[in-house]
């Protein structure tokens, strides 16, 4: 301890125990600062879609609104199919029909279609609404779903996956909705998902819908709500979706989740008809 001789001496001692004290100040130490709440404030979207495809002329896909993902590079997920620029996608009827088919091309065994909006459609929030019948058989696996446009938070999933209708042929009439972000995936078995069987899924036409606010992706069948994922507040590896995404249609083959019981040879070809695809803008507040 100080020995306190002098009026010098009380003053170094108050100039040594105000360096240490300095030295020791809160600003030294990471502030941990709190989550900020998400509040839910009802959002609406408008009436009227400000995108749409009703499938109603030609007999192709408009390419103002479509890309055609090409390749079998088994996609992640070790899917088996290659898919085609547009050789497996038409218009008829009023109604997009994308084909699986058990065909060799270019290395696989089957081909299918994968259409994108990127660069044509893309969405920060909305109301995403597809009327779709799904494709019926073992090892077929469609989907109807959304990824970032930029990646702006890095590859997946760091940026983020919102999977408005997922099904497997294994598993006939039930529909899987999803998102997958850093915290929460299937990699992990952290993913965050629901399920809802409607028993004539690939017998008749049903709307799969997503609401996609600043507080939540909520997912509907034919308007009755079966998931919900409400913004955590605590960044983007759990809470990624506050940038533009793109919505995608597709039907894989196989897989590590279509192909866990094998594929039926003799499902082929296998069709998803699409009879509109709608997205409709939030209404700011």
């Amino acid at each position: 301890m100080f020995k306190i001789i002098n009026n010098t001496s009380v003053m170094f001692y108050i100039l040594i125990m105000s360096l240490i004290a300095s030295c020791t100040e809160k600003k030294d130490i990471p502030t941990i600062v709190p989550a900020e709440p998400i509040i839910d404030k009802n959002w609406q979207f408008e009436t009227t879609p400000v995108w749409e495809d009703n499938f109603s002329t030609g007999s192709a896909a408009d390419p103002a609104k479509w890309i055609f993902e090409t390749g079998g590079s088994g996609w992640g997920n070790n899917e088996l199919q290659f898919y085609t620029s547009g050789a497996n996608s038409t218009v008829s009827g009023g109604n997009l029909i994308i084909t699986a088919k058990k065909e060799n091309f270019s290395g696989r065994e089957y081909t299918s279609s994968r259409m994108i909006t990127k660069d044509k459609g893309d969405w920060l929030y909305g109301r995403f609404e597809v009327r779709a019948k799904l494709p019926k058989g073992r090892g077929t696996w469609p989907a109807i779903w959304m990824l970032s446009s930029e990646n702006s938070y890095g590859t997946w999933p760091a940026s983020g996956e919102i999977d408005i209708m997922e099904h497997v042929g294994y598993d006939p009439n039930k529909i899987h909705s999803s998102v997958h972000t850093s915290a929460y995936n299937h990699t992990r078995n952290t993913q965050k998902t629901s399920s809802k069987v409607i028993p004539d899924a690939t017998d008749a036409f049903h709307i799969y819908r997503v609401d996609w606010t600043p507080y939540a992706v909520r997912s509907y069948i034919d308007g009755v709500q079966y998931f919900e994922f409400i913004n955590e507040g605590k960044g983007f590896s759990v809470w990624p979706f506050d940038k533009k995404q793109f919505l995608i249609l597709n039907i894989a083959v196989g897989g590590n989740w279509g192909g866990v019981q094998g594929v039926d040879n003799t499902i082929f070809p296998a069709t998803m008809l699409v009879d509109y695809v709608k997205v409709y803008k939030m209404i700011p507040q």
